[in-house]
C-alpha cells in the first residue's frame, strides 16, 4: 500500500476547518501551502487547492481567480497522477463541479452568458460523476443554478 499523499492530507485538513465554520484558519492554512507548492506546483495539488480556496473567499471576483485557476490546473491532471494519489473515478469527474462553482460565480457577477455556458458544460460533464451522494449533490447543485438562471430576473 502506497504512503497517503502528504499534500492532499495537509489540503484536507484545510477542508476540515472550512467544514466546522474556521474559515479564517482554512484560508491561512490552504494559502500558505499555496505559496508553498508554487504556481508550477503538482496540477492536482493546485487544482484541490484553488477550487477550495475559491469557496472561502468574501469577494467574488477574488473567488473567480481561484476558480479559473482551479480549472486551469485540472485541465493538466493525468489519470496516472489522480489514481496515484488515490482519487476515486476518472479526472473527468472533477469538471462538474468545477465548471458547477463558475456557473455560481458568473451568476453572481451578472454574466449570465458565461454562467450558462458553465452550466451546460457541468451538465454535459455530469455523466462522468458516480451514482453515490457526491454525485447526486453536484447533480442537484447544476439543477439549482439552472432553476436560479432560468428564474425572472429580479426574483
Amino acid at each position: 500500500m502506497s504512503q497517503p499523499d502528504a499534500i492532499m492530507v495537509r489540503i484536507g485538513e484545510g477542508i476540515a476547518l472550512s467544514q466546522r465554520g474556521e474559515r479564517d484558519a482554512a484560508r491561512k492554512l490552504l494559502t500558505a501551502l499555496w505559496d508553498e507548492i508554487g504556481p508550477d506546483g503538482d496540477p492536482l495539488h493546485l487544482c484541490a487547492l484553488a477550487h477550495h480556496l475559491a469557496d472561502l473567499q468574501d469577494d467574488v471576483h477574488e473567488e473567480l481567480v481561484w476558480d479559473l485557476r482551479a480549472l486551469e490546473a485540472a485541465n493538466s491532471v493525468t489519470e496516472e497522477r489522480a489514481q496515484e494519489a488515490g482519487v476515486v473515478g476518472s479526472v473527468r469527474g472533477f469538471y462538474p463541479s468545477l465548471h458547477l462553482n463558475l456557473g455560481e460565480v458568473y451568476r453572481k457577477l451578472g454574466d449570465l452568458d458565461r454562467a450558462r455556458e458553465h452550466l451546460e458544460q457541468g451538465r454535459a460533464a455530469a455523466g462522468f460523476l458516480a451514482d453515490d451522494g457526491y454525485g447526486s449533490m453536484i447533480r442537484g447543485g447544476l439543477d439549482r443554478l439552472a432553476d436560479r438562471l432560468n428564474a425572472p430576473q429580479g426574483s
